[in-house]
């Protein structure tokens, strides 16, 4: 599977055996959402909580710019993050915590429920414990049984930011787990919701991230999507999983493969998820909307595994 970067007006890209499924990037408003930020607290973490004072450039030195203030690579991201999911919560407090705590990496350690507003005052630190595993279902544990209790208080969709440097020791447990909840979304025993894995720090592992994004469930497709905080060039691609079909981005469109050839037409209304085959070998593929064209490049598929299927 090649890897898949979307570019911009795109935020979310999935190609599959020649089948594409594609988000345009939309600021969605969904009714009754609730969110929450899981932040990786685990051992591999240590240098991206250590506060450290940004150096001046030598510009800077020679106009005696003060000195900046020591900051973390954390800290900022889920401050712009909490700022920016707060305005599409429910109530507008998110439930903050740290995850992968304590001498088993199994901790959840809850922050609290913040507010989007003055996000700067706000501190992470790292958690009180680290962790010395780092194992992600107690915290999507702890989600869900955060959003069963949020549904009684008017929650009907929910989301869970979870940021990782992606060097998870129960990835296949996830997955396990993740089956259950799709299973549970399907037989009405849990809301809808949707888990947004964003790396952090300079060794995302960022193949183990794209796996589990991968996944589809039955009756819900993916659950997961997956994003690198430092390539995050819009705050609605942190949302994008959100999106769908039914969200109309602009009054028809059409879609081109690399050769010219029209692969699809969309008169009167193009939806914020575009859905389409592109022909074997092609390398890319163009969206016309508003006589604007924006040309997305497709990742190089493995064939030889293809072939092994038929």
């Amino acid at each position: 599977m090649g890897h898949e970067k979307p570019v911009e007006p795109f935020s979310d890209l999935h190609v599959e055996e020649g089948k594409v499924r594609a988000v345009l990037l939309h600021d969605p408003t969904v009714e009754g959402l609730d969110v929450a930020i899981y932040m990786d607290a685990s051992g591999s973490m240590e240098e991206e909580y250590k506060y450290e004072r940004p150096k001046r450039s030598f510009l800077e030195w020679l106009r005696g710019a003060p000195l900046k203030d020591p900051a973390n690579q954390v800290e900022p991201q889920v401050q712009w993050m909490l700022e920016y999911l707060a305005t599409k919560d429910r109530n507008g407090l998110l439930r903050v915590a740290y995850w992968a705590a304590g001498a088993s990496g199994k901790d959840v350690e809850v922050v609290g429920e913040l507010k989007g507003v003055d996000v700067q005052q706000y501190r992470f630190p790292g958690a009180k414990k680290p962790g010395g595993h780092t194992f992600m279902t107690p915290a999507l544990k702890d989600y869900v049984r955060y959003l069963k209790e949020q549904v009684k208080h008017g929650a009907r969709r929910g989301c869970a930011v979870i940021v990782t440097d992606g060097k998870l020791h129960d990835a296949e447990e996830v997955e396990r787990f993740s089956a259950q909840v799709a299973k549970d979304i399907v037989a009405g025993r849990l809301p809808r919701m949707n888990f947004v894995l964003v790396g952090v720090g300079d060794g995302v592992d960022e193949e183990q991230l794209e796996r589990i994004a991968h996944l589809e469930y039955p009756g819900v497709g993916h659950l997961w999507c997956h994003r690198i905080a430092e390539e995050i060039g819009q705050v609605a691609e942190l949302v994008a999983v959100l999106v769908d079909e039914n969200m109309t981005v602009a009054a028809g469109g059409t879609v081109y493969d690399d050769q010219g050839r029209v692969l699809k037409t969309y008169e009167g209304r193009l939806p914020a998820v575009l859905e389409f085959d592109v022909p074997e070998g092609a390398e890319s593929f163009t969206l016309e909307v508003n006589g604007q064209r924006f040309t997305q490049p497709l990742p190089d598929e493995d064939h030889h595994e293809d072939e092994d299927h038929h």
